[in-house]
């Protein structure tokens, strides 16, 4: 095991050479005779403890000192004053500095060995806490990960689960997923639409866009895998769909705020904040700028944003993709459906988005087809 490092700066030769043959059996002894000196040795060394001298021409102990605390690679390296300033008002001003201990020339041997095995005891004890507050940060880290990844792939499957009782959908939930976060990133920049798409927002809207069609578990079989166009009553019932799945994820939003608890004032947990979200998308993202939509007949801006990027992605998604009872649309006959479609279906600001990164759409199709 290496012995510890100590950095004795002093301007007398005599009293470097007096503490080095004192500490040099137990320690590993640097000297230096004067601050820059110092200052200079320790940008390629960097010594457990430093003994500092405050009587030293040009620069004094206190401005060393007060050099070390300002530079990360030093702040934490403990200093005693070795001076012969020793009233009780220079020993306060050296503690108040920063230094850990203060001790008084002319050096007793024993007071000195005891002073420099203390602090060292301390910065080892010190280390050890710091590593081990490193590695406990690393751990939480790394399980929030384990922790967000099995809530991620339980949503997704959750999502597919209802997908699969539509097989021709094939993958619409990542595309549209896609196509949500490529309108939010365009969308942040403008100010009306900034403070609900923050990274952290976003990424929530993001997530929980695979939930918009959750609640198609609860249509009948012979309703959602009709090989035709739906009849009006039986078009009644599909679009309960958004009911169903708003309602089921509100259900489970209150039950996980009833889990996590809430104290006044305090802000949502995280998974209470996704559900409500996604809550969101699922209830109204059949919503119609002009109020024609349901399950609310919302119009304008009562519509919440997230359900307005999912509402054009849906659309764009189930346009360009073949059905049983419809072919594929064009890519550019989509383009010109949703631009006609602005300010009625859409929200004009989705739209333009929309026709500002049309080419990401496409490369996000290209890409997901399937």
């Amino acid at each position: 095991m290496s012995k510890p490092t100590v950095l004795v700066v002093d301007d007398e030769p005599l009293n470097v050479a007096v503490l080095s043959e004192l500490l040099c059996p137990d320690y590993r002894v640097l000297g230096a005779r004067s601050g820059p000196v110092a200052l200079e040795l320790l940008e390629t060394e960097l010594p457990d403890l430093i003994l500092l001298d405050v009587m030293m021409p040009g620069m004094d102990g206190h401005a060393v000192l007060a050099q070390l605390r300002a530079r990360a690679r030093t702040s934490g390296v403990p200093v005693i004053f070795v001076t012969a300033l020793g009233t009780e008002a220079d020993e306060e001003r050296g503690l108040a500095l920063g230094a850990a201990d203060y001790i008084a020339k002319p050096i007793k041997p024993a007071v000195v060995l005891q002073r420099v095995r203390t602090q060292l005891e301390l910065k080892v004890a010190r280390d050890r806490l710091l590593d081990q507050n490193d590695w406990l940060e690393q751990e939480v880290r790394r399980r929030m990960r384990e922790i967000e990844l099995a809530q991620d792939l339980t949503l997704c499957a959750l999502a597919e689960l209802a997908e699969t009782r539509d097989d021709e959908t094939g993958n619409h939930i990542l595309r549209t997923q896609a196509y949500v976060e490529a309108l939010g990133r365009h969308l942040r920049r403008l100010p009306d639409w900034a403070a609900e798409l923050t990274d952290t927002g976003l990424l929530r809207i993001v997530k929980a866009a695979p939930m918009h069609d959750v609640g198609k578990i609860g249509i009948r079989d012979h309703i959602l895998l009709k090989p035709g166009r739906l009849t009006p009553e039986e078009f009644e019932e599909m679009k309960s769909h958004s009911r169903i799945g708003g309602d089921a994820l509100a259900r489970a939003m209150q039950r996980a705020i009833a889990l996590h608890g809430r104290q006044d004032g305090s802000e949502l947990p995280e998974p209470v904040q996704f559900l409500q979200v996604a809550c969101t998308i699922a209830y109204y993202h059949h919503e119609r700028w002009d109020g024609t939509g349901y399950p609310r007949g919302l119009a304008g801006q009562a519509i919440p944003r997230p359900a307005r990027l999912m509402a054009l992605a849906d659309v764009y998604d189930a346009l360009t993709t073949a059905r049983v009872y419809k072919a594929a649309w064009s890519r550019e006959a989509t383009a010109r459906h949703i631009a006609a479609q602005s300010g009625s279906h859409f929200d004009p600001d989705v739209v333009a988005a929309f026709l500002s990164i049309r080419e990401e759409f496409e490369a996000i199709a290209d890409r997901l087809a399937g």
